[in-house]
């Protein structure tokens, strides 16, 4: 048999291997025992997502003009992944005005009116949606096609994330007002309480800026913890770090105070800009330094007993040296740990961001027509690392 035949038999296999454990419907709600998350029967359910934007000016998840929603979702499934990391803004739940705008209005406010026709060919009953009915309904299709949805707090004011001096980076920054987030976390989490689909929900993206403190975080991050546990306590509570999601290494000594704890899941963010160090050097040695610096600043939560979180990591999908260096290392370290994970990104293609009409994702796994695959080379990589290999391995159950 040829190199490339056997090659191509093993894909297959591994495909195959892998709609039998996407096929394992999981008894909801999930826990966390120890640092693994399990299902309610106590068997290891690993979360393998991709993070699906709708946090963005227009707030309407990306794509919905492109393709029906139920074959997004059912795309989804298709190319592996179990869960979605679904963004939304704090005013999505906390503005009237805006939850209650209807999807048509909204791209017509930016004069997106090819984007309208779109929707009327793809998904029509769309357009007559409120904003935060729209978001519903996504989240529902995900639910009916057995995709798990992780809802993430993205930031406050709808729009592309994430700099400095944004002013959405931490609390008490412009945009960043604690109470106004603490009862933006608990509609959010009321409003889903009772969809067991919805598995989690992570607090806040990316804690940046001048402002970011360890005893601000404590202190916000706690509460916003404990609110989200009262509006659902079914939900998984998904806790970043400081500096953009990178350091979680203030836990080492002080760990967070809560009234519960096997729900509490820990998320940390890795790309290859994430340091400067992927474009010289040898890189295995580089390798070994980043892995210890993850470890150190986040890592070590695994044998505090938390599950790690890798809820955005991924390259440029049309290759590039720097971004091959680094995809070797995050692959080998997401399967030497078997970690939970969400790839950036779904989307091919935005609606409007940073002012650009259209703009194309080359993170996104799909092209922009939302329905071929951007890198089959890249989605065969990412098969090794999306079912389970460690911990309790899930088996059929359903529910």
């Amino acid at each position: 048999m040829g190199k490339k035949l056997m090659n191509t038999h093993l894909l297959q296999l591994t495909f195959c291997l892998l709609s039998l454990y996407l096929s394992a419907t999981h008894a909801l709600p999930l826990s966390t025992q120890s640092r693994w998350i399990v299902d309610e029967k106590g068997q290891r359910v690993k979360l393998a997502c991709v993070n699906w934007v709708s946090h963005t000016e227009l707030v309407v998840a990306e794509g919905l003009s492109k393709q029906p929603i139920d074959y997004i979702s059912n795309k989804i499934k298709q190319m592996g992944f179990n869960c979605v990391r679904l963004t939304w803004p704090i005013y999505l739940v906390t503005n009237d005005s805006l939850a209650s705008l209807s999807v048509k209005q909204s791209f017509l406010n930016h004069n997106l009116t090819n984007d309208i026709l779109g929707f009327q060919a793809n998904n029509p009953k769309f357009l007559d949606l409120s904003l935060i009915s729209a978001f519903q309904a996504v989240v529902t299709s995900l639910s009916n096609n057995k995709v798990m949805v992780i809802l993430d707090n993205h930031l406050t004011i709808p729009g592309w994330c994430c700099s400095q001096t944004d002013g959405n980076g931490f609390f008490g920054d412009t945009y960043f007002n604690p109470d106004l987030w603490i009862q933006g976390l608990t509609k959010m989490a009321t409003l889903f309480k009772d969809n067991p689909n919805v598995v989690g929900m992570s607090l806040r993206n990316e804690l940046r800026g001048p402002r970011e403190n360890a005893d601000d975080w404590y202190r916000y991050m706690q509460q916003g913890a404990e609110a989200v546990h009262r509006a659902n306590p079914n939900a998984l509570v998904i806790l970043s770090g400081l500096n953009f999601d990178k350091d979680l290494s203030f836990l080492q000594t002080k760990p967070v105070t809560l009234s519960f704890k096997s729900k509490i899941v820990f998320e940390v963010h890795w790309y290859a800009f994430s340091d400067g160090s992927w474009k010289d050097g040898n890189p295995d040695e580089v390798c070994r330094q980043v892995v210890a610096d993850y470890m150190r600043m986040s890592g070590f939560l695994l044998d505090q007993g938390y599950p790690l979180f890798v809820s955005e990591w991924g390259v440029d999908l049309r290759g590039s040296d720097i971004d091959n260096r680094y995809l070797n290392c995050i692959l080998t370290w997401l399967k030497e740990h078997d970690l939970d994970w969400a790839l950036w990104s779904l989307v091919g293609s935005y609606y409007f961001r940073e002012g650009v009409v259209g703009m194309e994702e080359y993170y996104g796994v799909l092209n922009s027509d939302w329905r071929t695959v951007r890198n089959s080379s890249f989605m065969g990589q990412i098969s090794a690392i999306q079912s389970p290999s460690k911990g309790m391995i899930v088996s059929p159950i359903l529910f």
